[in-house]
């Protein structure tokens, strides 16, 4: 199982706008993040899920149970990230690439590693949990990005669009489609994955990388 640390949108370029619920606020961005593809009610699920699964490990008070009755939807193997954030700043990002587990179930377990695990962040006090705004990436299956020469790989993504994972050997790194607001130059995008994988900054132009890419339906509480 593949388990990301991973540079998530930070303040600015995440969709974590709302109030201290669980419930869905429509994006500002035109539709990009695809929320068409669930429900208001399954994104509340999910986030809700999420919310308690820390919760229950946080306070040790709250009884964690998924819900009985969910969609086929929910159900269905999907890679998926939670990402964490405490007054727009980053405070944990973690998931799976591969679809190996059904997405309730990953969002369940990618949120409590989210909040205990990031080894960039000390594990989430009880005093942040009110604080805390969550964000769910539910991903498609990466799809290999066949590409001609380092200017036609530039030219094939698509900003805002394509998450892309890279590989060379052992090492690889990913980026959610979130990171291009960010990362709005696709030389920097990539030069910045490449060192996120323990490469060279300028690996891209090289040969023997692997790349693929996959897009992400996100929102957030």
């Amino acid at each position: 199982m593949w388990i990301l640390f991973l540079l998530c949108p930070l303040a600015g370029g995440s969709k974590t706008r709302g109030s201290e619920s669980v419930f869905f606020e429509p994006p500002e961005d035109g539709g990009k993040s695809a929320m068409s593809e669930f429900s208001v009610h399954e994104q509340n699920i999910l986030l809700e899920v999420a919310r308690k699964a820390i919760e229950s490990k946080l306070l040790g008070t709250v009884q964690f149970r998924k819900p009985d009755k969910i969609s086929e939807k929910l159900k269905q193997k999907c890679g998926c990230f939670v990402t964490l954030h405490k007054q727009g700043e980053l405070r944990g990002c973690i998931g799976i690439i591969e679809p190996v587990n059904a997405l309730i179930d990953g969002i369940e377990e990618n949120a409590r590693h989210a909040a205990f695990d990031d080894p960039r962040f000390v594990p989430l006090s009880a005093e942040e949990i009110d604080k805390i705004k969550i964000e769910i990436s539910v991903l498609t299956p990466p799809q290999s990005l066949e590409y001609s020469d380092p200017e036609d790989l530039k030219h094939k993504l698509e900003p805002g669009i394509h998450g892309v994972i890279l590989s060379k050997g052992f090492r690889k790194a990913t980026f959610l489609p979130q990171v291009w607001d960010q990362l709005p130059d696709a030389e920097a995008f990539l030069n910045h994955l490449c060192l996120k994988a323990g490469l060279s900054g300028k690996c891209w132009k090289e040969t023997g990388l692997n790349v693929k890419v996959y897009t992400a339906t996100y929102f957030s509480e």
